[in-house]
């Protein structure tokens, strides 16, 4: 049985956290300068606790973006982004399709409408609708650089850039190192993405 093997993927950018806590903070700003005013009844405790759940959800949220991982386990790829986690097999991939893209570039391929997932500027994490209309999951924290896997049901899986230090990688192999066997050694697969 072979050891999982894990895919590092890069960080979230730091712009995506501040428009997490930005509304968070305006909203419970807002709500306790409207607990304070001046008036005949005082607030109800229902409405001082608002402030701490506000700052829960944001703890929540914060700690869900958080959790963003590749793993390869026994030829199951399994990508977990935020609250959602996609396994598929990776037989299940169509190789000869798969490509790096720039979601600049191939708008078409980017995350349009979020159907289950979590999204903010720079953060795409879950399942999403694409702008030409297909269906895919996301795990994208870079729009320059993002890798497209279509599967064999006609979805795509979207893997935003895998934190790779490219001079180390090019010294001690090939900059598909970090990738699982089954796509580094494919030469169709390599020939696909060098098209780009």
């Amino acid at each position: 049985m072979q050891q999982p093997q894990d895919i590092p993927v890069a960080p979230v950018p730091t712009h995506a956290n501040g428009w997490l806590w930005l509304p968070l903070v305006l909203a419970i700003g807002a709500a306790a300068a409207a607990m304070t005013l001046e008036s005949d009844t005082p607030p109800p405790l229902a409405a001082w606790l608002t402030l701490p759940f506000v700052l829960l959800v944001g703890g929540v949220l914060a700690m869900a973006m958080r959790r963003r991982a590749i793993v390869l386990d026994n030829r199951e790829l399994q990508v977990r982004a935020t609250f959602y986690t996609k396994r598929f097999a990776i037989e299940a991939i169509d190789l000869d399709k798969a490509r790096v893209v720039s979601l600049e570039e191939h708008t078409e391929l980017s995350p349009t409408l979020k159907t289950n997932g979590f999204s903010l500027p720079g953060f795409k994490a879950g399942h999403f609708r694409l702008r030409n209309l297909g269906k895919a999951f996301c795990l994208v924290t870079d729009r320059t650089r993002a890798l497209a896997l279509p599967l064999r049901d006609g979805s795509l899986v979207l893997v935003g850039n895998f934190e790779v230090d490219v001079e180390h990688q090019q010294r001690i192999g090939h900059l598909f190192g970090p990738m699982p066997k089954e796509m580094r050694d494919d030469t169709a697969f390599m020939d696909r993405i060098h098209a780009f």
